[in-house]
Order: structure tokens, then C-alpha cells, then sequence
């Protein structure tokens, strides 16, 4: 849950550039979208993994992890950012054969990285944090008591009554 929440942020900002730059939502700037949505995943999963890391093994609160986490993940993160958007550049500006094919893929690309990496790096935090509180909601009121099936647990659970 946490790591999909940073696909409505890269997909906002590529939709954003194609109306910017006058370009229609075609084939090519579709499969922009799903080169996209898999660095985004990636950035997230950057973040979070980190984060679950630092609380497991160094006993850091979530805070703290998750401040860690957005400290020394950044620069990987901006980093691909820079990457992805060198080498889609020229493609964006129309260098080279065909570009009225490629360039809304390009396009669609640069503007969806922009938003995603600087919108993952606060945004993710704040839905690990909610999804974490309901992890820790649910397990404190779904809690098995020793020797009880977990069926007769969520039974107990839903007011279920045995007929």
C-alpha cells in the first residue's frame, strides 16, 4: 500500500507535462507511463525498505527511521531522476529520427519523474506512518488469545455465532 501511493504522484505530473507541452496521451506516452510507474515503485520501495531496515535492526523509532531513511535515500532517488531525465532529453526536444512518435513517451517520462521524486520523498513517509498506525491498530484488535483458531478468533471477532 505504501509503495503504490507513489503512483498517483508520477502519474499527475506526467499528464501535467503532455498539457504543458500541447501533446496527446497516445500509445508511446502509455508506455512512458509504465516505465514511469516502475521508477516510482522503485523510489518508494527505496524508502520503505530502508526504513523497515533501520527500526528491525538498529531499534530506531519510526520517526527517526524514517528521517534516515529520507536522508540517505535522496541521493539515489535524485539521482536515477537525473538519469532518466538526461536520456530522455533529447527525445523530448525532437533530436533525432521520428520524434513526433517518441517525444510524448519522453515527455511523459521527464514530467511524471519530477513530480514523483520530489513528492515520494514526503508524501511516501507520511503513508508509511498511516499504514503503519492501521498495522498496528488491527493487530492489537484482531489479537488471538493462546490455544484459539484463528477462524474462531475472527468469528469472535464479527459476532458470528456457530449454528
Amino acid at each position: 500500500m505504501t509503495i503504490l501511493a507513489a503512483l498517483p504522484l508520477s502519474i499527475g505530473g506526467a499528464f501535467a507535462a503532455l498539457l504543458i507541452t500541447h501533446n496527446s496521451f497516445s500509445m508511446p506516452s502509455l508506455i512512458g507511463l509504465l516505465m514511469l510507474m516502475g521508477i516510482a515503485v522503485k523510489n518508494s520501495i527505496l524508502l520503505v525498505e530502508y526504513a523497515i531496515v533501520a527500526r528491525r535492526d538498529h531499534g530506531m523509532s519510526r520517526f527517526e527511521a524514517l528521517m534516515d531513511a529520507c536522508h540517505k535515500r535522496a541521493q539515489p532517488i535524485v539521482m536515477t531522476t537525473i538519469a532518466m531525465g538526461a536520456g530522455m532529453l533529447p527525445i523530448a526536444l525532437g533530436l533525432g529520427a521520428d520524434s513526433s512518435f517518441r517525444g510524448p513517451m519522453a515527455i511523459a517520462v521527464i514530467g511524471g519523474l519530477v513530480t514523483s521524486t520530489f513528492l515520494s520523498l514526503l508524501v511516501i513517509p507520511v503513508v508509511f506512518t498511516y499504514v503503519d498506525d492501521l498495522l498496528v491498530w488491527a493487530s492489537r484488535k484482531f489479537r488471538r488469545k493462546p490455544g484459539e483458531s484463528v477462524a474462531h478468533m475472527v468469528a469472535s471477532k464479527l459476532h458470528i455465532t456457530e449454528t
